[in-house]
């Protein structure tokens, strides 16, 4: 019998994984991932103010690239923003974690259900644990009220040199189409980039086809001509509101639940891999790791952080409730004028209350009878009412 089961192979049940290997290596466990490899077909980024000292050297061997600054650009106004940035690819944290994990890793092993001691999988064989952990990620819950980043990226692998020296994490110069859209490119050596065409909108539907024929025409409209080597899509939440002791609860009792299975991601930017990483290290230092225990704390911890974030799903009603879908731009466009201490706190879901007054006060960039409807934080999906 394993002492935990993680099911999901993807960022946070991988970051766990490793952690529990580095520090707690008495521990018998094994990742089951129904894909082929571990991560999928991802890459996931963070600022370095993001998280602390210990977790940064933590991630260090997983980094695929990082950089110093950042640019955003909109239609009225372009900025350089100070600090580091970096990103894991799916393939780099897949490599890490086979050298560190080995046999521990069961590729290929689809799971059909997760209990809090033992998980059946989808051919009728039975794994048994003291503790289980399910990282399948987002779930459907009608105790949650979400709204959409959705995105196509193509890594182009370039004819000549981009010259780029750090990512553009945000150019708003794009027509806006489907809510707020912008384009975000990584620099990951100098002939390849990742340009992603990214949407806030309303619905989760994408197309995913004419989606990547903008990447290509952005692309070729910035002098970047080459060969797709690489293409990933994702449609991910951006929290709005809800009931996150009703989601938490709804579902197999006693089974502990990470990433976006626990609704651990930056309500706003969608970032999970803070989380992720935060909430590897919390669970590597726990005394219990026993079924009962492990649930309740990873429990806990994701209460926290929601309940912590209520001002971040205010600022979400206003922009996907208040805002009129073309003019959401505005608000990013304004946000992006405030200081760079402030910037890199937002990131890090670490605002102070002069912060948050700081992004309430001056003109209201909508109306303000809209923005006094978005108060009051909705308890689940508008569609389950």
């Amino acid at each position: 019998m394993d002492d935990i089961l993680l099911v999901g192979g993807g960022l946070a049940n991988g970051l766990i994984a490793a952690r529990l290997a580095e520090r707690r290596p008495q521990l018998r466990i094994q990742v089951l991932e129904a894909g082929e490899a571990l991560g999928g077909n991802h890459t996931w980024s963070f600022h370095g103010s993001d998280v602390d000292a210990a977790n940064a050297d933590f991630l260090a061997p997983f980094l695929a690239a990082s950089w110093r600054g950042t640019d955003v650009h909109f239609p009225g106004h372009s900025r350089r923003l100070p600090g580091d940035y970096a990103s894991i690819s799916s393939a780099r944290l897949a490599s890490v974690l086979s050298g560190r994990l080995g046999e521990c890793i069961r590729t290929g092993v689809r799971v059909a259900t997760v209990a809090a001691d033992h998980v059946v999988l989808e051919d009728g064989g039975r794994l048994d644990a003291r503790a289980v952990i399910d990282g399948r990620g987002a779930a459907p819950s009608r105790h949650l009220d979400l709204s959409w980043q959705k995105f196509v990226g193509l890594e182009l692998r370039l004819e000549k040199p981009h010259r780029l020296t750090r990512p553009i994490i945000m150019d708003a110069r794009v027509t806006q189409l489907d809510g707020y859209r912008f384009v975000y490119v990584l620099p990951l050596d100098p002939d390849t980039l990742l340009v992603e065409d990214t949407y806030y909108a309303d619905g989760p539907e994408l197309s995913a086809e004419a989606v990547r024929a903008r990447v290509i025409a952005y692309a070729a409209g910035m002098g970047w001509r080459g060969q797709v080597v690489r293409e990933e899509e994702g449609v991910l939440p951006i929290a709005l509101g809800g009931d996150i002791a009703a989601f938490l609860d709804d579902g197999p009792q006693g089974v502990a639940r990470a990433g976006l299975r626990a609704a651990l991601f930056h309500p706003t930017t969608g970032y999970s891999l803070p989380d992720a990483v935060a909430l590897a290290d919390h669970v590597s230092t726990l005394p219990d790791l026993s079924g009962p225990a492990l649930a309740a704390a990873m429990r806990d911890f994701a209460v926290r952080r929601w309940e912590s974030r209520g001002f971040f799903r205010l600022l979400n009603r206003m922009l996907f409730r208040a805002a009129e879908p073309a003019h959401r731009y505005r608000i990013l466009e304004r946000f992006y004028r405030l200081s760079p201490g402030l910037i890199a706190r937002f990131y890090a879901a670490r605002l102070t209350l002069t912060d948050q007054a700081r992004i309430l006060t001056g003109r209201p960039p909508v109306p303000l009878w809209r923005a006094m409807r978005c108060l009051t934080e909705t308890r689940g999906s508008p569609s389950s009412a």
